[in-house]
């Protein structure tokens, strides 16, 4: 995408040179068609402006071809648009041919990406997680739930799974590289159009470390490589985030299609949930606010949100009994006409439109 004759000469002979076919778009416009499901999109300086003011949708696999060093606003942009590298030519020239060779060996799937983060522990991220998957699973989407919360206790515990037969992240983490979606899907604990990607409990008190060692993180290469294996064979990837984030996590916000921070309507909530939204926000431009009810002070959804300087994804309405449903092994949102389930399909329809 450039509207810049002698980039585009640049971009023409290096795309031969590397033995691909180009398709050239010169504005926002004429981009949008293949934005989305193109293996590479490479982004001329010249272009970056119009794509932030049109809010072009993030992805992985975007490189800003730029004509010189001088192209500040590319470097500034980089981050905003989710480009992986900014190339200068005539410098990159090598670095580029490359790439474009490689892309010719991926594929950009059309699955969505929605990241859950609680405001604060126990907020009950986890379960809407859990609920947004059997929601959409039930809906007929194939639906992958990943767990990234290395000390959550395991998602498989949510659905009743823990006996099930499959590979949890430690042994995906040793797999590591790229994962075939196919693959993936098959290795994983699974019911139906419902895939799982769990931590596990294996981790004795005994084999813990000791005081003064960082707690457990997840591969942030194998994170990624999950999220596009779960793009390419799946209708939509939900991710449980930790409020602490490891590389592991950044790397799903960055790549989140939509991320909600879920926050009780609690007071202490409100101000625990400002510092994981910051946090949040240095990774993505967008973060959306779930409020979960009961409000003990009567405090108002909107005024929480407001608080927060976020936009309101909604109110969830309490629904007591969740928690004896998942202690007997029940799955959240089984029930398809309660609150959650309700509200769950709400927001998938938002995220698949």
């Amino acid at each position: 995408m450039t509207a810049d004759p002698d980039l585009l000469d640049e971009m023409l002979r290096l795309g031969a040179a590397a033995g691909v076919e180009l398709e050239v778009a010169q504005d926002v416009l004429a981009a949008r068609r293949g934005y989305t499901s193109a293996c590479l999109v490479l982004l001329g300086a010249d272009a970056v402006s119009l794509g932030m003011r049109a809010r072009v949708p993030r992805r992985r696999s975007v490189v800003i071809v730029a004509p010189n060093a001088d192209s500040s606003e590319a470097w500034d942009c980089a981050y905003d648009i989710g480009a992986e590298h900014v190339a200068v030519l005539p410098l990159a020239e090598k670095w580029l041919v490359e790439r474009l060779g490689r892309a010719q060996g991926e594929r950009t799937g059309t699955g969505r990406v929605m990241a859950v983060v609680g405001g604060r522990g126990g907020a009950g991220a986890s379960v809407l997680a859990a609920g947004l998957c059997v929601t959409a699973a039930r809906s007929g989407l194939r639906t992958l739930l990943v767990d990234g919360d290395p000390l959550g206790g395991g998602a498989d515990l949510l659905f009743g799974w823990e006996e099930e037969h499959g590979l949890r992240w430690p042994q995906l983490a040793e797999a590591g590289g790229r994962l075939d979606s196919q693959a993936l899907v098959a290795a994983l604990p699974s019911r139906g159009d419902l895939v799982v990607l769990s931590c596990d409990r294996a981790e004795s008190a005994k084999d813990r470390p000791a005081d003064g060692v960082p707690a457990p993180s997840l591969p942030a290469e194998v994170m990624r490589a999950a999220l596009d294996a779960g793009r390419a064979g799946r209708d939509l990837v939900v991710v449980d985030l930790p409020r602490r984030f490891d590389e592991a996590a950044e790397c799903a916000l960055r790549s989140a299609d939509r991320a909600l921070l879920v926050v009780p309507a609690e007071l202490r909530a409100a101000a625990a949930a400002a510092k994981v939204a910051g946090a949040a926000l240095a990774h993505r431009y967008e973060l959306s606010v779930v409020v979960r009810g009961p409000a003990p002070g009567r405090l108002n959804a909107s005024e929480i949100a407001g608080a927060l300087g976020l936009p309101l994804a909604g109110r969830l309405r309490s629904e007591p009994r969740i928690a004896g449903a998942i202690e007997r092994g029940e799955p959240p949102a089984a029930n398809a006409k309660g609150p959650l389930a309700i509200f769950c399909r709400r927001l998938i329809e938002e995220v698949m439109a």
